[in-house]
């Protein structure tokens, strides 16, 4: 008989423990939120609430969205999250015949503003599992939203000279290079055999920055998908999503955190003119001379970050593991000190 994880079972049985040993205070230092460096070296986040007696969190994992944990609970001053995954079961010939569920229990203690965490990940056959360390740090209060006519910005730098790819190079130097010039344009062009995935790299910039105002144009094919990394981890969303519902994935949002206000996209085969700023952590989106986002504050980094610091300065980086994506005009004037 094969056995199964049941993550509702598990919760009870974490939840039941910790009611008889854990007092409020000692939940509460694990509030707020959280910049976590993932077994492997990635970027994710952690952000923990408490609402009317209740304590949730949330989580990013490396790539993806930030997404609601399954369970969390305490005991002895260790957070308990468990997070649910699918696991799909195949036969000789490679046929999926099942699909079930696995819960990862991720324990977590703090000390003042660290955290100290360990990832539990059951092996998929059910033997075993990995215990993996990792680490958090905790992120302050975000400030209140800058009064932006008052900030002074510095000359303007051109990033894309629109004859080569000088000023820049691949986050990841073993991805295959899929970006070109061509006809002044910044391009990119992921080409897949049948059959067939290669690993496509993203383009960033060698030169990093703090705070900064960016213009530049972009044009995506149908079904297009890109992505415009402010500072190396929070990506403003480029995608062919005219038409759509308003969503946090849509074109123009900070990606799975910030909705945007109205849909100001166009269609594919377009170009469409972006304007960000971001300022102590607070962006401001305009979307083809539509103002979407208007300085909200900036949580954490979003999926596909190259790190977690929020403090630390970063390059601009264009994703290119997707579709393919044409740039232009690509202009930064960042905040004069």
């Amino acid at each position: 008989m094969t056995k199964l994880f049941r993550p509702s079972l598990l919760a009870l049985a974490l939840a039941g423990l910790a009611a008889s040993t854990t007092l409020a205070g000692d939940a509460d230092q694990f509030l707020g939120r959280w910049a976590l460096t993932i077994p492997g070296g990635g970027a994710g986040w952690l952000g923990v609430t408490k609402e009317n007696g209740y304590y949730d969190a949330s989580l990013l994992w490396g790539g993806g969205s930030v997404v609601p944990v399954a369970s969390v609970c305490f005991e002895n001053n260790t957070l308990y999250v468990t997070r649910v995954r699918e696991v799909k079961r195949k036969d000789a010939n490679g046929k999926v015949i099942r699909i079930h569920q696995v819960a990862e229990v991720i324990t977590a203690k703090v000390d003042g503003d660290n955290m100290k965490l360990v990832e539990i990940n059951p092996h998929e056959n059910g033997e075993g599992m990995n215990h993996d360390e990792f680490t958090g740090k905790r992120i302050p209060d975000v400030p209140p939203a800058p009064d932006l006519n008052k900030v002074k910005f510095g000359d303007s730098i051109t990033l894309f000279n629109g004859k080569d790819l000088t000023g820049w190079k691949l986050t990841d130097p073993n991805a295959k290079n899929g970006w070109f010039v061509q006809d002044g344009l910044l391009v990119n062009d992921p080409k897949q055999e049948p059959g067939k995935h290669e690993n496509y790299g993203n383009l960033r910039t060698e030169q990093e920055f703090e705070d900064f105002n960016l213009t530049l144009e972009a044009n995506l094919a149908k079904d297009g998908n890109s992505g415009i990394y402010l500072r190396g981890i929070d990506e403003i969303q480029v995608a062919d999503t005219y038409g759509h519902p308003l969503d946090s994935h849509n074109m123009g949002a900070l990606y799975s955190r910030i909705t945007p206000s109205e849909a100001a996209e166009k269609p594919a085969g377009e170009w469409q003119s972006f304007d960000i700023t971001l300022v102590d952590r607070h962006v401001t989106v305009i979307l083809n001379g539509k103002k979407i986002i208007d300085n909200q504050p900036v949580l954490g980094c979003t999926g596909g970050a190259l790190w977690s610091d929020q403090f630390r300065p970063g390059p601009l980086y264009l994703q290119g593991d997707h579709t393919g994506i044409k740039y232009r005009n690509i202009v930064l004037k960042p905040v004069a000190k």
